[in-house]
């Protein structure tokens, strides 16, 4: 269980790449108590399963006579230690990141705003001139990971079961199965979700968030921090505007009131307008 937002990861976490879908990786997260003290052993397993088999590991220790109810302060201190480690385990990343020049883009949205299809349409438009290695993620399945595959680009899938977000171990343990080279632009699909990814660095270059003209254009203000963090704001599928009650000035006053710095690109991944301004940023930042 996710003391920070409250996820869950009893299912685990796999890591596959398209058409090696019964190689995948476990991570195992067990809470003990011992003496009225919690804490929690990470266990990771390689397996090659057979379709359809299931592996549970379940530890439960209670030591009679020593119980102590103080749940709100064992809160607290389980989301510092959780985002403290997982801030020191993106510093490693983001040290790989620049040692090998590789640009890193944490994209993020709520489900539905159209990251892959832009994904889909920036690599094929984009992969002459800029080497795109791309980790998805995703609770289950390997769809969008086998949609990029299908572009050329180098992709490896992470489901985090029922966990809401990607943290910066699983990046770290992908790039392993990815093998980014150098001088390239990685960009890592996170899991659709606009509340916890804002709060877990991944060693990210650049964070770029995608709002759709379907969604209402009050969603800056209503999940302030994933803007706050971010360093772009695409507003996607304009090609729909005449068909929908959005104002796109609105929400880029709502975004700018959480984050000043904000740069917007107004584009369509399925029409190809605006997309010309967003690859030039890609080109040169």
């Amino acid at each position: 269980m996710c003391g920070t937002c409250g996820c869950g990861e009893e299912g685990g976490v796999k890591i596959t790449k398209p058409g090696e879908e019964h190689q995948h990786d476990h991570i195992h997260t067990h809470e003990h108590d011992h003496e009225g003290e919690k804490h929690s052993h990470t266990h990771t397993h390689s397996h090659s399963h057979d379709e359809g088999e299931t592996h549970h590991h379940h530890h439960d220790h209670d030591k009679e006579g020593h119980h102590h109810h103080h749940e709100h302060d064992k809160e607290l201190i389980l989301e510092q230690d959780i985002l403290q480690k997982n801030n020191l385990l993106a510093e490693r990343n983001r040290g790989f990141f620049e040692a090998k020049n590789i640009r890193a883009i944490n994209l993020v949205s709520s489900p539905g705003s159209g990251k892959t299809s832009l994904l889909e349409r920036t690599i094929t438009d984009m992969k002459t001139e800029i080497p795109f290695y791309i980790i998805e993620g995703d609770q289950q399945t390997l769809n969008d990971a086998e949609r990029i595959d299908a572009t050329g680009a180098p992709v490896v899938q992470v489901n985090t079961g029922s966990g809401c977000h990607l943290d910066a171990s699983m990046v770290y343990r992908a790039l392993k199965e990815l093998d980014v080279k150098e001088d390239a632009v990685l960009v890592i699909e996170n899991v659709g979700n606009l509340v916890c990814p804002s709060m877990f660095d991944l060693g990210e270059s650049q964070r770029v968030v995608i709002i759709s003209v379907t969604e209402g254009d009050d969603k800056p203000i209503k999940y302030p921090d994933m803007f706050r963090t971010s360093d772009i704001c695409l507003i996607n599928k304009i090609d729909l505007l005449p068909y929908v009650d959005f104002d796109v000035e609105k929400a880029k006053d709502y975004a700018l009131r959480v984050n000043h710095h904000l740069k917007f690109f107004e584009i369509s991944a399925k029409s190809g307008e605006g997309m010309d301004a967003w690859y030039e940023w890609l080109k040169v930042c």
